[in-house]
């Protein structure tokens, strides 16, 4: 990305907008809170693979701003990028951060990918995933994907509330509904192609985009394509209406996004960074 060194964190904290009848205290939290998020990501740019790659200019202060207000509140981050992106990895490794020491309540991952619909008659249908995709038969759609449940269990966890996400099979297609428990926490992480979608977007609290390069996606894509019973044919016709439909259902979420991340960085980096964030904050809270 041409404009990442240009127009990367531009998160500029200034008390005169802050609600006037903030306390003082409180004020100075959020302060404390942006200008140590700040130093992070400022030492983040200088990497040669930084993971933050832009943020929208009030990104920090809405975040020491919930930090501070909304302790008690559930925090739904929303995690959008391409297939083979990196959404997964990045997801992973922040709740590595997270979690030093097994809790529960800190942290619950919902993943767009277990919400595929159940597609398995028409797979045995044709035959073969070859013929079922000459039929015109996409994955790569919204429609391909129940987001009206997926979105359900979102707020219902929201509101303190257990759900049971389903279960997803990549290769034989079958979807079964007693899949795993996710119980309510302070952070909801939603990973996925869709999850910031007009229909999704709005009860995010924050927006992630992760961004790569299309030949390193290519790449990654048809290593785990191999690993889900989809190779040669298969494959070549289940790419390219990948990046089709990318271009017309995911990568305007890059736009709408509070920040956009580096999906190119190495993995223990991500954990490292993430970790960074979480003790700034705890220590500016003096939690």
């Amino acid at each position: 990305m041409e404009e990442t060194s240009d127009r990367m964190l531009q998160s500029n904290f200034n008390l005169t907008n802050y609600d006037f009848y903030s306390s003082r205290h409180e004020m100075e939290l959020v302060a404390n809170i942006v200008d140590s998020l700040n130093k992070i990501i400022a030492e983040d740019r200088k990497e040669k693979q930084p993971l933050f790659l832009r943020t929208t200019n009030n990104f920090l202060f809405d975040i020491a701003k919930r930090v501070v207000h909304d302790k008690k509140k559930t925090f739904l981050i929303g995690i959008a990028g391409e297939s083979a992106s990196g959404k997964t990895t990045f997801v992973d490794n922040t709740v590595k951060a997270c979690v030093k020491e097994k809790k529960e309540g800190i942290y619950t991952v919902i993943r767009c990918d277990d919400y595929f619909y159940d597609t398995s008659k028409e797979l045995i249908d044709a035959g073969s995933y070859e013929a079922l995709f000459k039929t015109g038969f996409s994955f790569d759609t919204p429609k391909a994907v129940n987001l009206d449940l997926m979105k359900q269990h979102l707020i219902e966890l929201k509101q303190g509330n257990t759900v049971v996400s389903p279960n997803y099979d990549f290769v034989t297609c079958v979807s079964k509904s007693d899949g795993e428990v996710k119980k309510p926490a302070k952070v909801i992480l939603n990973e996925g192609l869709y999850v910031l979608n007009e229909d999704l977007r709005e009860i995010m609290d924050i927006r992630v985009y992760v961004f790569t390069p299309i030949d390193v996606i290519k790449d990654r894509w048809y290593n785990r394509a191999a690993t889900r019973g989809k190779t040669g044919e298969a494959a070549d016709m289940m790419f390219a209406d990948v990046n089709h439909t990318a271009q017309r259902y995911i990568r305007p979420a890059m736009e709408i996004s509070d920040v956009i991340i580096n999906g190119m960085v190495a993995v223990d980096y991500i954990e490292v960074i993430t970790d960074k964030i979480f003790n700034a904050i705890a220590e500016a809270c003096e939690i």
